[in-house]
């Protein structure tokens, strides 16, 4: 069945592009800060993520030489409580599109 878009009232369309913008992964960045020590970092990407300690060096290293890392991927609720708990240890960190 075809629908014209504008048979649609106003708050059809806006759940359809929401529902949308929903089902994007998002992916959470944390960014390189001179302040924090390596280690400091390693043990918060283990709190957070429950990462072992060789993917969270992995991860700490790839933040230190690169400038940023892709910690998680996934639905965007998630991916905003990883960033707040991220920024409540005093990291930079981000939320961004995956991109396709």
């Amino acid at each position: 069945m075809m629908v014209n878009v504008g048979q649609l009232r106003p708050a059809e369309v806006d759940q359809t592009d929401t529902d949308a913008a929903l089902a994007v992964p998002w992916n959470v960045v944390v960014h390189n800060d001179p302040i924090n020590l390596m280690s400091y970092v390693t043990m918060v990407f283990q709190r957070v993520f429950g990462y072992p300690r060789e993917k969270a060096e992995r991860h700490m290293l790839e933040v230190h030489h690169r400038g940023r890392s892709i910690l998680w991927s996934g639905a965007r609720e998630q991916a905003e409580l990883y960033v707040h708990q991220l920024h409540s240890y005093q990291l930079l960190a981000t939320l961004e599109k995956a991109s396709s």
